[in-house]
């Protein structure tokens, strides 16, 4: 079973100084560990006390406060990430500056409480708007299965195209973004995670229609048996995938993150087994949700299954293989696989499942299949950005590095922080190397 989403249209001395930059690193790591401290949400415990990772905010996200109306609405720059919360039935309104050189898009992460409960069809719209309140480009997302949140990612997108009739001038657009909830649902605020990003136009416009025929058959299965492979806690930290077969545990009520290089032409497939149990044999419905969200985290599709115990597969529905093209059709899954770089791979274990089967973890197959060959760009007009994928992406892919650690060159901070230890253990363990630093300096 699917999510529900729409979406429409309308990136002597080198030695002393090697030594002073040891604790210089130290301080960074302090502070970047009390950053960590205060922008992370709260972890959920397990019946056994121990706490679940909670969601992974970017820590550089800076706090932005929606407005509730357009004409006291704060900017949000290309490029940035941004932190916000959402309140039930809220509605807030962010300023976009558009030119004309560039296509733009928006996109929100909500983030509820660990454990909230869920109605069917809550969720969130995001849009992009212009002067006149017309829409350029939207996506409603929603919980659709199963009564228990989860993260869920949207975006909105304002296009420059001669073919387009609207949003098509410079000057001042708007981001809003409005929770839709159920009266019986949990009255907590969610955090919300923005960021907005440009893709360049083409330097020429060749023809954009779809082809009527593709590969929608299903590749034969990774070989070579499961690697490990752990996912990350959200975006920031989703750990990078080349094709093969990955093993991870999840634990009930767990969200785990993954990112694959797409690149121009190819096809990804992917699916998720939940390993057996002989605690119970009981029924769980919706037990198991695997979603895929594109590099501008615009969402893609999400695949549910349910649980007896046995063996339990979610399979994403075959895509077209990754073109410009794709952005012709109104088919959210089409229209999504629209430009290269990293995709998301997410998957997500019902809290339900503690229930019938205990709190421990379950172990989790994650096959990941990428057929094509690559092809070239449609030809922008200026640096892809996130919209492409590089040799030092392909090379992420094979070591397992997070994005956090790719985007740093430094894996330090976001190992502490994928391992989900208490802002008290990550002072200690910063102060015991600024220790060792400062004595090997003195050394």
């Amino acid at each position: 079973m699917s999510t529900q989403a729409g979406d429409t249209a309308g990136g002597g001395t080198g030695r002393r100084a090697r030594a002073a930059a040891g604790p210089r690193k130290a301080v960074a790591l302090l502070t970047a560990a009390a950053a960590l401290g205060t922008l992370a949400a709260l972890p959920a415990h397990a019946a056994d006390g121990t706490a679940i990772p909670p969601y992974a905010f970017d820590p550089a996200g800076q706090r932005i406060q929606g407005a509730a109306s357009s004409a006291d609405a704060d900017p949000l720059e290309p490029g940035r990430t941004y932190r916000d919360t959402l309140k039930k039935d809220g509605k807030v309104y962010y300023r976009i500056d558009l030119d004309t050189t560039k296509n733009s898009y928006v996109s929100a992460v909500a983030v509820p409480k660990p454990g909230a409960k869920a109605a069917y069809g809550d969720g969130f719209r995001i849009a992009i708007q212009d002067g006149s309140g017309i829409d350029c480009g939207y996506q409603e997302v929603n919980f659709a299965a199963g009564d228990h949140a989860r993260p869920l990612t949207g975006y909105a997108r304002r296009i420059v195209h001669p073919d387009e009739s609207g949003c098509q001038d410079a000057g001042t657009y708007y981001v809003i973004v409005e929770r839709e909830s159920d009266a019986a649902s949990d009255p907590d605020d969610w955090e919300l995670e923005l960021q907005h990003v440009n893709e360049p136009l083409l330097s020429k416009i060749g023809p954009d229609k779809l082809p009527e025929s593709w590969p929608s058959g299903t590749p034969a299965p990774p070989a070579g048996g499961p690697k490990e492979r752990q996912g990350g806690a959200g975006f920031h930290t989703a750990v990078s995938l080349q094709e093969g077969e990955w093993r991870a545990d999840v634990r009930p009520g767990q969200t785990l993150f993954w990112r694959v290089p797409v690149d121009w032409g190819q096809q990804i497939f992917a699916t998720a087994e939940l390993g057996s149990s002989s605690a119970n044999d009981e029924l769980v419905g919706n037990a198991l949700a695997l979603g895929l969200d594109n590099p501008a985290r615009g969402f893609v599709d999400l695949q549910t299954e349910s649980y007896d115990g046995k063996p339990s597969t979610a399979v994403l529905s075959p895509k077209r293989p990754v073109a410009h093209a794709n952005r012709s059709s109104y088919e959210t899954a089409t229209n999504g696989m629209r430009f290269a770089g990293w995709y998301y791979l997410t998957a997500t274990l019902s809290p339900e499942i503690a229930q019938e089967y205990g709190d421990e973890p379950l172990p989790l197959i994650l096959r990941v299949r990428i057929t094509g060959e690559r092809k070239q760009g449609p030809g922008y007009a200026g640096d892809p950005g996130v919209f492409q994928v590089t040799a030092d992406d392909r090379q992420a892919a094979a070591n397992g590095a997070t994005g956090a650690e790719a985007a740093a060159g430094d894996g330090t901070m976001v190992a502490l922080a994928a391992g989900g230890l208490g802002l008290g253990t990550v002072l200690l363990v910063g102060l015991g190397a600024w220790t060792l630093l400062a004595r090997r300096r003195a050394a």
